[in-house]
């Protein structure tokens, strides 16, 4: 029971009130910068965006326990680059944050997530805001998605660091053995630890990035779980959190990609199939093969441990007396109340209206700023 009352708390802070309350009175504020200059719009609100992100990394440190090994390459500063990573569960992308936290650059990332989230009150709308990439998995209206969002983070030069899992989908018994079957089909090796790719979103991607000169590289990174894994949001209610998780880093620079569409695929399967074998090596050994911890001696731009400590400890104080406040404002205050409703339904309307926030944020630019520099 204390395991599901601990796995409770997380998720009302992290998922709910948190998230809620920050978008309504910490994010909203900052709208109409999207009417004065569409890139200090973004800059703002990154990096409100990224500070909340430090909540769940803080609470999954230093509250359940939860430690982080970082092996391999390093992310450079205000490096424009595409992040592949293996899906190994439906929360990865969290876990990931402490990785980004790490590296100072959690303001530039940009999520490649199911369109289904988007509309969840609190965490949906804060990343609508924070210009996250929301696709249906139907290639004819992704490949929409990913020209008008990259032509527009393109535009205003955003600095970003764009994360695609390009399994589709997290590993689970289902979802290998349709990997599998599809394996079968088409003559590809089988794959235990991961899943085979989707290469059509990937090579879109860089083709198009590296057209506008917005790429510098892509970082290949390999999460492994060694002692439990958070499968689900289920677990995370449960209390469920595994005790370490493990991210190995390539950094492949732009120069050393291929140019053709063909050679692009045939490079994305090739890292799969390393994956499945470094992944193999992984859950015997319970750590990468490469031990050489990124630290801050190795990377300037890489927090020291006791500078992270204290960030996190910042974020739980901070968001912590935030969710508290409010709370008590929405009870003892009738003026507070009723903004929250009304900019609650503000989300809901434009949601309908303009498909997003961040759909209004591109065609406010399109309109305000005239069309875009390339397509």
């Amino acid at each position: 029971m204390a395991e599901k009352l601990a796995g409770w708390d997380a998720v009302c802070f992290l998922m709910f009130f948190s998230s809620f309350f920050g978008t309504i009175y910490i994010l909203t504020p900052m709208l109409p910068l999207m009417l004065i200059r569409p890139k200090w719009y973004r800059a703002v609100v990154d990096q409100f965006i990224a500070w909340w992100e430090t909540f769940p990394v803080a609470l999954l440190e230093l509250v359940y326990g939860v430690r982080v090994r970082l092996t391999g390459d390093v992310i450079r500063p205000g490096e424009r680059t595409l992040i592949i990573m293996n899906h190994r569960s439906r929360l990865d992308w969290m876990f990931l944050w402490a990785c980004l936290l790490r590296r100072g650059h959690l303001s530039k990332e940009k999520i490649i997530l199911k369109t289904s989230l988007k509309n969840i009150p609190g965490p949906g709308w804060a990343m609508q805001v924070g210009c996250f990439l929301f696709i249906k998995r139907r290639w004819d209206e992704d490949e929409k998605i990913f020209k008008r969002m990259l032509n527009y983070l393109t535009s205003i030069r955003h600095a970003t660091q764009l994360l695609l899992f390009p399994e589709g989908t997290d590993l689970t018994e289902y979802t290998r053995k349709r990997s599998n079957d599809y394996a079968k089909e088409y003559n590809l090796p089988k794959y235990n630890y991961v899943l085979h790719p989707r290469t059509t979103g990937f090579v879109y991607i860089v083709e198009k990035l590296r057209k506008a000169k917005q790429l510098d590289s892509i970082h290949d990174i390999t999460v492994g779980y060694p002692a439990g894994v958070l499968q689900n949001e289920m677990d995370l209610f449960a209390g469920r959190f595994p005790k370490e998780v493990h991210f190995h880093i390539r950094r492949h620079p732009l120069r050393t990609l291929p140019n053709t569409t063909g050679q692009l695929e045939l490079w994305c399967t090739t890292r799969w199939a390393e994956k499945e074998l470094q992944l193999k090596e992984f859950y015997q050994r319970k750590r990468f093969k490469d031990l050489n911890l990124v630290d801050g001696r190795k990377s300037a731009n890489h927090l020291r441990k006791e500078q992270v400590k204290a960030i996190l400890w910042l974020s739980i104080l901070f968001w912590g007396n935030f969710v508290v406040m409010m709370l008590y404002l929405m009870v003892t205050n009738f003026f507070i109340l009723k903004m929250t409703i009304i900019i609650a339904v503000f989300y809901i309307i434009e949601g309908l209206i303009f498909g997003g926030v961040e759909d209004m944020e591109i065609k406010l630019h399109n309109a305000v700023w005239g069309k875009l520099p390339w397509k």
